[in-house]
């Protein structure tokens, strides 16, 4: 009926955790919102410490239902069933709680703390639902999954749909196919020679979302990694920055499947109450599988953000020398969509300092031959504030190279108790490619890709002198053997609207 629905984890009374409830947003494009009335909240035995992560499936002839965590009176973790008071009206105001709920309670051998966040089902060829929940047994990280035909009345499986050792406990599982060839999204339910399937999950113990992409076998609803050295836990990561909880969704109405990610607040407590509210969305991302590699996915904003572009600035060619800073000059530096390419002029001279490779100690001050380089984002006019974005090469033949893509914030803020962090890891590099980044500024977001989507950083930064009209964005070079030459296309970004429904006006 014309409206993408968010349901977010939600405490209405404070900016901190408690009273988990599940907010309700709608959007005609994802990028302007509408807030709703809670759609439910802590009030029966079975949710009254939490109405916690949870899915919709949508059913044939439009039906939906709603499958979520309850933390019960007595602290076990169970899964309820909800669904719409009135399917014909299209914001989906009023839920309706199943009568016999928990649906599903904690499986003999699991503990009662360790049994969440239900995915959305997909259907197989015997005409039965599929449900996977996360959950662990010791430090062995695992996916139960389920069958239904009505989601009421469940039958475990004898099998996980996947497990991990090492990896302990896994938190919003996402479990859907992807097309191996082609650049449209796929429904969760399909499954056919030409699709790999991604299996997600969220580590509690790292506060990581990691992902892989195998083969999934509905005849025994088991998925096996193609590369069992790159296994959920161990290998791929969504986004290496401040990052948690995302979840994807398949979009009929064009064909796509969108990812929804977390940012949570690295400030004080006091701080989150002070300003009234704590963690946001990133902006949503499309996921596809990347046929040039075949090893990884690639994560794209979704097309409606190009909507608020403004104005925008070119810069062809621009030299940045060794050791040296480029200001680039454009009106305003705290709302941008940025496309950045850069080439790489090797120089005869002698290079100083090792050839470090990697994000890790020192960051963009670590100086190595190849890197690194890259653009200053929410910086002030001193470079007392910065946040670079940079890339770090091993040797100059893309195709051969190491290649990191990193964020350094740890000159993001002169704000003493916020984490400053440095993020980042490879990125694949082919040989017939430019190195090349899209990055989303919003005041103190950060949001960067690298190579198309196949690294992604998001950070979250608290700047006290880079903001509003003393924002500033700069290129970089501290590389010690070569010259970067860089290619730029900048938007300025209008504002999205986030406000409450407006109920005394017509829809």
């Amino acid at each position: 009926m014309g409206w993408y629905h968010l349901f977010y984890q939600y405490n209405p009374d404070s900016a901190i955790w408690g009273n988990i409830s599940w907010g309700h947003a709608v959007s005609r494009d994802m990028i302007h919102w509408f807030y709703l009335p809670i759609a439910m909240g802590p009030d029966t035995w079975y949710d009254i410490n939490g109405v916690w992560t949870g899915s919709a499936t949508i059913l044939p002839g439009g039906k939906i239902i709603i499958l979520y965590t309850g933390d019960t009176n007595e602290y076990v973790q169970v899964q309820n069933l909800a669904y719409p008071a009135n399917l014909s009206d299209p914001l989906l105001l009023d839920w309706v709680k199943y009568a016999g709920n928990p649906v599903l309670v904690p499986p003999p051998g699991i503990g009662p703390k360790d049994f969440r966040d239900p995915t959305t089902g997909w259907i197989g060829p015997d005409g039965k639902w599929r449900v996977a929940i996360g959950s662990k047994k010791g430090k062995k990280g695992i996916s139960l999954v389920y069958t239904t035909t009505d989601f009421v009345n469940f039958e475990s499986n004898d099998h996980y749909l996947h497990a991990v050792p090492g990896t302990g406990m896994w938190e919003c599982v996402d479990f859907y196919p992807v097309s191996i060839s082609g650049s449209r999204g796929l429904d969760t339910s399909e499954n056919e020679p030409n699709v790999k399937h991604v299996l997600k999950a969220s580590m509690d113990e790292t506060r990581v979302d990691h992902y892989a992409l195998g083969t999934y076998f509905i005849e025994n609803d088991t998925w096996v990694p193609d590369n069992p050295l790159e296994d959920v836990g161990i290998g791929l990561v969504l986004d290496y920055g401040r990052y948690y909880a995302s979840k994807t969704f398949y979009d009929p109405e064009k064909e796509r499947r969108i990812l929804w990610g977390w940012i949570n607040e690295t400030d004080t407590e006091s701080d989150d109450l002070r300003k009234g509210w704590a963690s946001l969305q990133t902006i949503p991302r499309t996921v596809l599988f990347d046929s040039k590699t075949g090893t990884n996915l690639l994560l794209w904003p979704v097309e409606e953000v190009e909507s608020l572009r403004l104005s925008s600035d070119e810069f062809e060619g621009v030299v940045v020398k060794p050791g040296s800073v480029v200001p680039l000059n454009i009106s305003l530096a705290t709302q941008l969509d940025m496309f950045a390419e850069f080439e790489i002029e090797t120089l005869e001279s002698k290079s100083i300092g090792k050839n470090n490779i990697g994000c890790g100690s020192g960051g963009a001050t670590n100086r190595s031959a190849f890197g690194p380089f890259g653009l200053l984002a929410i910086a002030d006019d001193t470079l007392s504030e910065q946040t670079p974005i940079y890339f770090r090469l091993s040797n100059t033949t893309l195709g051969s190279s190491t290649t990191f893509f990193c964020v350094d914030e740890t000159r993001s803020s002169k704000a003493a108790d916020v984490a400053k962090p440095i993020y980042g890891s490879k990125v694949p590099v082919l040989s017939d490619e430019k190195l090349s980044m899209r990055v989303l500024v919003d005041h103190s977001i950060i949001e960067s890709f690298a190579q198309g989507g196949r690294t992604v950083i998001t950070s979250r930064v608290y700047p006290t002198e880079a903001i509003y009209g003393a924002a500033r964005l700069f290129l970089f070079n501290n590389a010690t053997g070569i010259n970067i030459k860089a290619t730029l296309k900048i938007w300025q970004l209008s504002s999205a609207f986030i406000r409450p429904f407006p109920f005394d006006q017509s829809q």
